[in-house]
């Protein structure tokens, strides 16, 4: 292909993305591989120079472009190479005009960055929350075994956390393919450790989507104790078995829960957990990195329905914890909204439960909780809390 052949099938695959953003169609990855698989004649070089531009848009424009002709005429005004693929050739896009509408650069929608600004979030710690993530894994104790990683870089904090150069194709390493590691966020690894899970104890991971933070459990616990993972998404949840198996995490078992008929399915868990932890679904303010295009999906009226999703789990949380046991609430967001207001606004519903201090090696506190950052911590946002239910 030529290069502005290239310009071309990237203005094409934002348009895609920008109205799947406003429709809540499929995610920008999942865009881009359909794209190709219906064009075969796009070669490997080809495919990474469209994909690397798309994302570079993405990244760049806080408020949704107008179209994905205008992201990349926004790009090109400070990009002359990419402005002279705009030339009209036959595969390649029209010539600029002075007066066309062009995206501008930004972080965020600005209702987005009163909400981050209102959260404490200082403004300086904005670029972060666009860059590149990095790759991380865990090595899983449930499956020693040699370790063939030697660009491996140790997470400070993370006995079991590593960081592998970008682009690493994780699984075709034996290590991933004997279960001897698995792909997990340092911040993802961080925050399970509030769990502060034992040999031996009874936990429910009550939102586990295919189980990241379940394979970090069933790991701490040394696969002894008893451990439910449960969720309302039958696709997300039905991915946990195969990757227990190849974790070894032989105490994990699953279990689909019905939306607003989650305690009835968990009666016999009732008052017996010793620790609940509610991984809730949440803005995904802190994925910016992974996924950027999540920026232009959200709305102030979804945060309100995250937000009141979120007092419910709270809730049957409560219930599922036995007396003097733990709730371990997490959200990848650093809004307030979503963290540090969530448990003021529980604690004053229930004053005999009490937060706990979190001894984690990265963060800073946010309200009775831990706030991680990408500028501050290098991985993804969090906000994490421990709370502790009365005897």
């Amino acid at each position: 292909m030529t290069p502005a052949a290239r310009t071309q099938a990237a203005i094409e695959l934002l348009d895609a993305v920008l109205a799947a953003a406003r429709e809540g169609g499929a995610a920008a990855d999942t865009l881009v591989a359909r794209y190709f698989a219906t064009r075969r004649y796009a070669g490997s070089k080809d495919r990474r120079a469209i994909r690397e531009l798309v994302y570079r848009a993405i990244r760049a424009f806080g408020e949704p472009p107008e179209s994905g002709r205008a992201a990349l005429a926004g790009l090109a005004d400070e990009d002359p190479a990419l402005a002279q693929t705009f030339d009209g050739s036959a595969r390649g896009p029209a010539a600029i005009a002075a007066d066309e509408p062009r995206a501008v650069p930004g972080v965020a929608p600005a209702w987005l960055l009163e909400q981050l600004a209102v959260s404490g979030f200082s403004r300086f710690e904005l670029p972060a929350l666009v860059d590149r993530a990095p790759l991380d894994i865990r090595i899983n104790v449930l499956r020693p075994g040699p370790l063939d990683l030697p660009e491996a870089e140790p997470i400070a904090g993370l006995p079991n956390g590593r960081r592998l150069p970008s682009g690493t194709d994780v699984e075709r390493l034996d290590a991933w393919r004997e279960g001897c590691i698995e792909v997990q966020d340092g911040g993802s690894q961080f925050v399970s450790l509030a769990a502060q899970a034992e040999p031996g104890q009874r936990i429910i991971d009550l939102c586990a989507g295919a189980g990241g933070k379940t394979l970090a459990l069933a790991a701490a616990m040394e696969n002894r104790g008893e451990l439910l993972a449960t969720d309302t998404d039958r696709a997300r949840l039905s991915r946990l078995p195969a990757r227990a198996e190849r974790a070894g995490a032989s105490i994990a078992t699953t279990r689909l829960l019905d939306p607003g008929r989650e305690l009835a399915a968990l009666d016999d868990w009732r008052g017996g957990s010793d620790t609940v932890l509610i991984d809730a679904p949440c803005s995904g303010t802190g994925t910016w990195r992974r996924n950027p295009e999540a920026r232009w999906r959200l709305t102030p009226e979804r945060l309100a329905r995250l937000v009141d999703t979120q007092e419910r789990l709270l809730e049957i949380g409560r219930q599922l914890v036995r007396p003097g046991g733990a709730l371990v609430f997490i959200v990848c967001s650093l809004l307030d909204a979503e963290g540090a207001d969530r448990i003021d606004g529980f604690l004053a519903r229930h004053r005999d439960w009490e937060a706990e201090a979190l001894g984690l090696a990265a963060g800073r506190p946010r309200g009775e909780g831990v706030r991680l950052t990408p500028a501050h911590d290098g991985t993804d946002g969090f906000f994490v809390a421990r709370l502790r239910a009365p005897c």
